[in-house]
């Protein structure tokens, strides 16, 4: 990977930059480097966390996940993929067939885990649902769940488009992409 074209914050961090920290990361962890990037603006680093939907919401940790892993996958966000699948798959009952399937299609046996991938490939594909998958996604998904997949397809091209262009180095330990 090239250099960052932002260097991710380093420590001693101003005192509202040290308090998004706190409120963004688990207690004990220090800051992942996209954080410390997006840091060069305490605002907007605020309103991400604001933002995130990372907290429970009305689709499950499972849910969640594949569609983040498959955005993220899907627009080459390697950084963000990997930070997901180090934090979460476990947490989210992922077996490896099915993180490797966020990635290159596949892996996935339950028909709702396969709606959400094409759910997502259809909005990066085409920019939205045509009305055939939209009848199939609200025959599975509440109103309620489907705009939280909607808003978390949305988030996540922001944030892949955020480390793509600012060449977020990959986290230690974090995965990379399956080839």
């Amino acid at each position: 990977m090239t250099e960052p074209r932002l260097a991710p914050l380093q420590p001693p961090y101003d005192e509202a930059v040290s308090a998004e920290f706190a409120r963004i990361m688990p207690p004990g962890v220090p800051p992942i480097a996209l954080f410390r990037q997006v840091a060069h603006n305490p605002r907007v680093l605020g309103r991400w966390r604001g933002g995130s939907l990372l907290d429970p919401g009305s689709i499950s940790l499972r849910q969640r996940e594949i569609v983040i892993l498959r955005v993220t996958a899907r627009l080459g966000a390697e950084y963000e993929w990997g930070v997901h699948v180090a934090f979460f798959a476990a947490k989210a009952g992922f077996t490896p067939a099915e993180i490797a399937g966020t990635r290159l299609g596949g892996g996935f046996a339950a028909d709702a885990d396969k709606l959400l991938l094409r759910i997502v490939d259809t909005l990066i594909d085409a920019k939205g649902l045509d009305d055939m998958l939209w009848e199939e996604a609200s025959a599975v998904f509440s109103p309620a769940q489907l705009v939280e997949i909607l808003s978390l397809v949305g988030f996540y091209h922001t944030v892949s488009f955020t480390v793509n262009t600012l060449r977020t180095p990959l986290e230690p330990g974090a995965p990379c992409f399956p080839q």
